[in-house]
């Protein structure tokens, strides 16, 4: 009874319950964020990630401009429902090159972290002209414009010297062929052996089989790859993290 007594004491003074709050925030902010500057890294080295190609990044730009993550997460929490329904839960080096990351906090759609080669180009054509086409009771609205949209990757050297500059490994040879493989990785008839040794396991193809390059090219090159880089069925998490 007497520590509930102390406690009104708390609850009736603001002062004092703003100066309570601010010493218990401050000493588990201090808990939480001071060992991060005694580790050499926070994020688990994983075998096969890799910067985006230019096509892909100029996908995850329009993902983000038409507001996409809104209703899409791009984060698999570790637990038995979320594990059997899409996956591998997500790795924090799985996001390690996205600025912003795309975990997003709501889902009105399914988590897209896994949906990289799970269904075909022509299922994700459909779906962005006409959602309702492959899945009746969707909400989402028609994207059937991003096809009529062509993309030239005229600004794409500047994209990928952005992403340089905050620490994503886009190398000075991927930055001055940037707008070749960008072009190229939408034509299956161009020589991209040069974006394949600069992007292992990148996919080249007319992704939405439109002339030219479309942003409906660049998003679905961008949705095909997620979740495909690391290799969950050789990998093993590191014990000591």
């Amino acid at each position: 009874m007497k520590i509930l007594e102390k406690h009104k004491i708390l609850e009736r003074n603001a002062t004092l319950l703003l100066v309570f709050s601010f010493l218990v925030v401050t000493v588990g902010g201090v808990v939480e964020i001071a060992p991060l500057f005694y580790i050499d890294n926070t994020i688990e080295d994983v075998e096969g990630m890799r910067p985006y190609t230019p096509l892909e990044l100029t996908g995850r730009d329009i993902y983000v401009r038409e507001g996409c993550y809104v209703c899409h997460s791009q984060m698999i929490r570790p637990m038995r429902d979320e594990v059997e329904r899409y996956g591998h839960y997500s790795l924090a080096a799985e996001s390690m090159y996205d600025h912003p990351f795309q975990w997003g906090s709501k889902r009105t759609g399914p988590d897209l972290a896994r949906v990289g080669g799970r269904y075909s180009d022509e299922w994700h054509l459909d779906h962005l002209r006409d959602p309702r086409s492959v899945v009746p009771e969707s909400i989402m609205p028609a994207y059937g414009f991003l096809e009529n949209r062509m993309i030239d990757g005229k600004h794409i050297v500047d994209r990928l010297e952005t992403d340089a500059m905050v620490g994503v490994p886009y190398s000075e040879d991927m930055i001055a062929a940037a707008r070749e493989d960008f072009l190229a990785q939408a034509d299956p008839d161009a020589d991209a052996s040069g974006m394949e040794e600069r992007y292992p396991g990148s996919q080249q193809r007319n992704f939405d089989r439109q002339p030219g390059v479309t942003e409906m090219d660049a998003l679905i090159a961008y949705l095909q790859v997620l979740g495909t880089m690391v290799d969950f069925s050789t990998f093993e998490p590191d014990p000591n993290r």
